[in-house]
């Protein structure tokens, strides 16, 4: 496939004034936790203008390829990111009128693709569950683009000196500064290893006689944990945190700087992850006690006000919201007394609208479905297939009492967290 580039050129004699807030960032103690015998500072990256301490790399990246002469004006900038990368990017250099296309991961948070998009980047959404060399690697599939677009950049964070160089240059020294000379270590994630990298070159540089620990939070799947603690190179899992983790060692991460590092899991920080009680029951991070039956398929479930319903005498309009707004093709209609009296999903609604829109004022009882798959929370997996081989949702009901949905994707979700670790 051929591209070419369609953005138009800025002049670039005075740099866009949104760069002017790049870095500089505060750092804050923590006061409101036991620390133990040490005190904790947090340096607030997210007060870069792009959210993240991306945004300095991106700026420093940039700069040196229009130094260098690899990007030139009505450029085309590519770069495979599954974390803030794509955003600084879609920042700096969009701000200076470069096009800009991303390859993301299908792991990475909706908000994050939606504001990259809103930065007016191109978005090229790639496999999470395949490694290097696969053809659908995300970081291959942006080298290849690169190099059939006429004019374009291919950023390679992971192999780029100018991305330590941004730490080694701006975060380090303002450290430095903000504690007054006085820091013992430092923690960091790894995703490209240009923080730790630069950090880490700053810092053995200005306190070499003492040292500073360099500590490594690592998720649980990534390769990075057990290649500090054993030096070896172990096969990588999956894990659903973005932007820090990987399945090989990045070329510019100096890894002989890591002192101690530390696995973490996966209850992340992302607005439609850990804030979304949905995503976090499908992951199996909500921990339930379990029934030891049909009920514990049940991802989202009524009694607990996670299921998104409508009443019978809702209008049709109201039913077409919701589901547009949740993001589903079908509600439960339940009652005032909480049981689950029909069905209604888009073909019912579109039976009834297609001929008069008008009708989108009637009330759902006219459309929904009352011939209901129910099942109790002791029917099987063979029961729950049957329902299925139907073309239906299963209903559960304790016997008058509505539980909640079980569909293909439940099952799925359940048979996956329940499958034997390897």
């Amino acid at each position: 496939m051929t591209e070419t580039s369609a953005a138009p050129s800025i002049a670039h004699d005075k740099p866009p004034a949104i760069l002017s807030l790049i870095g500089d960032t505060p750092l804050v103690e923590i006061t409101q936790f036991d620390t133990g015998p040490c005190q904790l500072f947090l340096k607030l990256e997210n007060q870069n203008p792009g959210g993240s301490i991306k945004d300095r790399i991106a700026l420093s990246m940039i700069e040196a390829a229009e130094a260098d002469g690899k990007l030139q004006p009505g450029g085309t900038v590519v770069e495979a990111t599954a974390g803030n990368t794509g955003l600084g990017l879609a920042l700096v250099a969009g701000a200076k009128g470069y096009r800009v296309l991303l390859v993301i991961p299908d792991k990475m948070s909706q908000e994050k693709i939606s504001h990259v998009k809103a930065l007016g980047a191109e978005v090229r959404i790639s496999r999470s569950d395949v490694t290097r060399g696969h053809p659908e690697y995300y970081q291959d599939v942006a080298a290849r683009l690169a190099e059939e677009i006429p004019g374009a950049f291919y950023v390679n964070q992971f192999g780029n000196p100018a991305n330590p160089l941004a730490h080694e240059r701006t975060t380090g020294p303002e450290i430095w500064e903000q504690m007054r000379h006085d820091v013992d270590a430092i923690v960091v994630g790894v995703g490209s290893g240009g923080t730790l990298t630069g950090l880490g070159r700053f810092f053995n540089r200005v306190k070499p006689r003492r040292g500073i620990e360099m500590v490594l939070a690592d998720p649980a799947g990534s390769i990075l944990y057990e290649y500090v603690k054993t030096g070896k190179l172990v096969e990588s899992g999956t894990w659903a945190v973005e932007g820090i983790g990987e399945d090989f060692i990045p070329e510019i991460a100096d890894m002989s700087l890591v002192t101690e590092a530390f696995e973490i899991d996966d209850a992340n920080k992302y607005l439609s992850k850990m804030y979304n009680d949905f995503w976090m029951a499908e992951q199996g991070f909500i921990h339930r006690p379990p029934h030891g039956d049909l009920s514990d398929l049940i991802s989202h479930r009524y009694e607990a006000g996670e299921v998104i319903t409508v009443g019978p005498d809702d209008s049709l309009l109201t039913a077409f919201k919701r589901m547009r707004d949740s993001d589903v093709s079908q509600l439960p209609v339940v009652d005032q007394k909480g049981r689950a009296i029909g069905i209604i999903d888009e073909s019912d609604l579109l039976v009834k609208v297609h001929r008069a829109p008008s009708h989108f004022n009637d009330p759902v009882e006219k459309a929904m479905t009352d011939r209901l798959e129910t099942l109790p929370p002791t029917a099987t997996i063979k029961d729950l297939l049957d329902v299925f081989d139907r073309g239906r949702v299963a209903i559960v009901m304790d016997d008058d009492k509505f539980l909640g949905l079980v569909t293909r994707t439940d099952l799925l979700s359940y048979l996956r967290l329940h499958m034997p670790k390897q």
